[in-house]
């Protein structure tokens, strides 16, 4: 009976209290707002059991930003409703926090990525296959149907050894239980007024089913390689989960189903917004796939070494990433009370950066609006205030995946662009409208079209 009681109230909580907060605003909007029109002060965002403040956006700008990435090392977005996942990197806490991500970090270095750089261009071979037959076909491609895919195969072959071959299985049930850990919205959670009963109520941001599953892989992982004296794909993991016996059972599940969580949305999405910008860009585009041809000419295999060395194609990215960062904002939460540019920020306030508004402030980017990436050429790097451009945040809490992501980006824009070119069609929407709520994202599918290039003719005219 009181089950029955507990299962009405979420229903309740998740229908008609999400429906009217939804439609009321969204928080990309709301935060864009605050530091829009909060021009020099810092001030009360709203009254909550948690107090919350957005960050001065002009005056102190370097000195304020800087303590907040290296003072305030607690998450303020941990909402304590994360279920199976309280001990995940992003939401651990203190000691806890420091020892997990301590043991995680080294999976993430240069040398490791490069390891599992065979892996990506695997599935970078498969998503140019995936695309003959649409572009014979003239084909409208939804671009999430081809990035999705080719983003949910490397993270699940990197992190959990598993080769889903998503773009022509899109049923597998890998894919659909991944799918649904991005599916929640934030705003109620800006009310906090309400985690004490949703806590009560046993309500998690990530489904039940969704993580029990992926539990039930790793176990399946680690008996696999226990009765084996082979290593099962052990060197293709990001997370070798037979080396982390410093970490127990369940802090691995929960980092490795955090680590997709993080990297197949993020990391497919930007591809998205890049195709998007580049369609819309057509010069860029072009000045871009002459770098591809000089550096790997003919079509040529596409190296580690060299992909990293490209100036201009790091440019591209770094500029869709200040357009469309992954994140709208960031939050920490003082540990301590402390006082910074005159200002004294009381022990438990979470300090909100808003990274999206920041990215499109003209105060800061000329033309903000516009995608220039000549902004982050070498020559014009250092004019930029790295306190103003934050797409994987900054200080101890910085986004682990960096490098990973970049490196698998990158490595999917140049195959695709050694042998095709992203086309505006009629479906395009022009302009873009942004999802109002979550990760940074477009409110409609992005539909553009593929056309097959002429590689003489597209560097020499």
């Amino acid at each position: 009976m009181h089950k029955h009681y507990i299962d009405i109230l979420r229903r309740l909580l998740f229908s008609t209290l999400m429906k009217v907060f939804l439609q009321s605003f969204g928080t990309l909007q709301l935060n864009y707002n605050i530091s829009k029109y909060n021009f020099t002060n810092v001030k009360h965002c709203c009254k909550t059991q948690r107090r919350t403040l957005p960050t001065a956006r002009k005056r102190g700008f370097k000195k304020s930003n800087f303590n907040i990435f290296l003072i305030f090392v607690t998450n303020g977005s941990n909402f304590r409703l994360n279920g199976d996942l309280y001990d995940a990197v992003n939401v651990a806490e203190d000691d806890e926090w420091r020892r997990i991500r301590n043991h995680v970090t080294p999976s993430f270095a240069s040398g490791r990525i490069k390891e599992m750089f065979n892996i990506m261009q695997h599935h970078s071979n498969k998503l140019i296959l995936s695309l003959q037959s649409k572009v014979d076909n003239n084909e409208v491609i939804t671009i999430k149907d081809i990035f999705g895919p080719y983003s949910m195969d490397v993270m699940t072959s990197c992190v959990f050894s598993v080769d889903l071959d998503s773009i022509n299985d899109p049923s597998n049930p890998f894919i659909t239980h991944a799918t649904k850990l991005f599916r929640f919205s934030v705003p109620l959670f800006l009310f906090q007024v309400f985690i004490p009963l949703l806590n009560l109520l046993g309500v998690s941001l990530f489904p039940k089913s969704s993580t029990t599953f992926f539990r039930a892989v790793v176990e399946k992982i680690r008996a696999e390689r226990s009765e084996s004296s082979r290593k099962v794909c052990q060197e293709k993991q990001v997370l070798n989960v037979q080396k982390c016996m410093c970490l127990n059972d369940h802090e691995i599940l929960s980092q490795l189903t955090m680590l997709l969580f993080a990297g197949y949305e993020t990391s497919a999405t930007t591809l998205v917004f890049l195709a998007y910008t580049l369609a819309r860009n057509p010069e860029v585009m072009k000045q871009l796939q002459q770098e591809i041809d000089l550096t790997f000419p003919n079509k040529g295999l596409v190296q580690y070494d060299s992909l990293m060395q490209m100036e201009y194609l790091s440019s591209v990215v770094d500029e869709c990433l200040r357009l469309y960062p992954p994140a709208a904002r960031i939050e920490r939460m003082t540990k301590e009370t402390v006082r910074i540019k005159g200002i004294t920020i009381p022990k438990n306030m979470i300090v909100q950066v808003p990274v999206y508004a920041l990215h499109r402030d003209p105060d800061l980017w000329p033309d903000p609006e516009e995608f220039k990436p000549d902004r982050f050429s070498k020559e014009n790097k250092h004019n930029i205030n790295p306190y103003a451009y934050l797409p994987f945040g900054m200080g101890p809490r910085n986004c682990l995946g960096k490098r990973f992501a970049l490196v698998m980006i990158k490595l999917a824009l140049v195959k695709v662009l050694q042998t095709y070119s992203f086309l505006v069609c009629e479906e395009t929407e022009i302009p873009l409208k942004m999802h109002p709520e979550g990760l940074v994202g477009p409110l409609k599918p992005i539909k553009l079209k593929l056309k097959k290039r002429t590689v003489v003719s597209d560097v020499e005219n």
